[in-house]
């Protein structure tokens, strides 16, 4: 995990000096992650499965309860797949709640943040490595010029950040539910079988984990082939090793659309510090992704193609990408010794 202090700031002297304890966590709709800050120094990331627990706080404190010296943790900041709204978030892809004054009561926390899960990627950004990252394509990064950030998962994300003296800023979007655009009558063909099911047609419906499951039942229909039953992991696995057709279609086809989708997202936030994909999908089939036509789709941009074009997509390899912009966020905050959490 990276050690890096936050964006353009370093970190302020309660942060370290004082040890200060804060929980960070990257809940999504399959996986719950949680870690421990102790001063600037995070420990070993936990996995727990969001099926094991029936709520949010279940598991923070099946969490809790494997720490040490607990009156010394004062607060949590967690990235949730899903709107943040007067710190309170109802998941897109799953029944739980985090509520931020349930968490301050329950955990005795006198700080609680609640921020998008991208846009905890997104704080990432900046401090990413060479050895955390694969480029496709595209020439060198603008310096200071905005970064986007796109990843197919159980949903699918997006976030920008924008270079800032002061440290830089993050803009949270909902950008995964952006209706999905077509470039050819095959795709429209697609679109009309997916909004027959589902009315309106977003990028998400065909660029996460059950959107590769729907452009796989879609293609089936329209192209009147069998379809025997997979999972998405099925069909990305079955297309890679060269072993189905359909399933190499839809797969075919989900790179396309990534790429029609992330040219859309560089041009939407101006991202000439280049594009990054995220999200557990895509670090699967890497190899696949680069030889198909990704890179065509995401410089595809009519009039605007030479813009796009020396734009680097870089995607994400990093196990935990969400704790190195947590991190980066939590050392930005005014954590002194009564753990009031200026700024949180």
């Amino acid at each position: 995990m990276g050690r890096s202090n936050a964006a353009g700031n370093p970190p302020k002297a309660g942060a370290t000096d004082s040890l200060v304890r804060v929980v960070l966590a990257d809940v999504g709709g399959t996986n719950a992650r949680f870690a421990l800050l102790t001063g600037d120094v995070l420990g070993p990331v936990e996995h727990l499965a969001v099926r094991d627990h029936a709520r949010f706080t279940d598991a923070l404190a099946v969490f809790m309860a494997r720490q040490t010296d607990h009156a010394t943790i004062r607060g949590a900041i967690i990235a949730v797949a899903g709107p943040v709204e007067d710190g309170h978030c109802a998941f897109t892809n799953s029944s739980w709640v985090v509520d931020a004054a349930e968490l301050r009561s329950r955990f005795d926390f006198t700080g609680v943040k609640l921020i998008n899960d991208f846009e905890a990627i997104a704080w990432a950004l900046p401090h990413l490595t060479r050895d955390d990252l694969r480029v496709i394509g595209g020439g060198a990064p603008v310096p200071d010029a905005p970064m986007a950030v796109l990843g197919p998962g159980t949903g699918l994300g997006v976030a920008a950040y924008v270079p800032h003296k002061a440290g830089g800023l993050v803009l949270r979007s909902e950008g995964g539910h952006v209706t999905l655009p077509s470039s050819s009558l095959r795709e429209d063909a697609i679109i009309v079988a997916l909004r027959q099911r589902f009315g309106h047609v977003s990028a998400e419906r065909v660029l996460s984990g059950q959107g590769l499951e729907n452009l796989y039942r879609a293609i089936a229909t329209i192209d009147q082939c069998p379809a025997p039953e997979r999972r998405a992991a099925d069909i990305s696995k079955a297309a890679v090793d060269g072993v189905c057709e359909l399933s190499r279609a839809a797969l075919d086809q989900f790179c396309a659309w990534l790429g029609e989708v992330a040219g859309n997202v560089a041009l939407g936030h101006g991202a000439q510090g280049g594009v990054f994909i995220a999200g557990g999908i895509v670090p699967h089939f890497q190899d696949y992704l680069v030889s198909s036509t990704f890179r065509s789709r995401f410089e595809a941009k009519g009039r605007m193609s030479r813009y796009v074009e020396p734009i680097p997509v870089s995607l994400i390899l990093h196990d935990d990408p969400a704790f190195v912009g947590l991190r980066s966020l939590a050392l930005r905050c005014d954590w002194d010794a009564s753990g009031s959490g200026t700024g949180v």
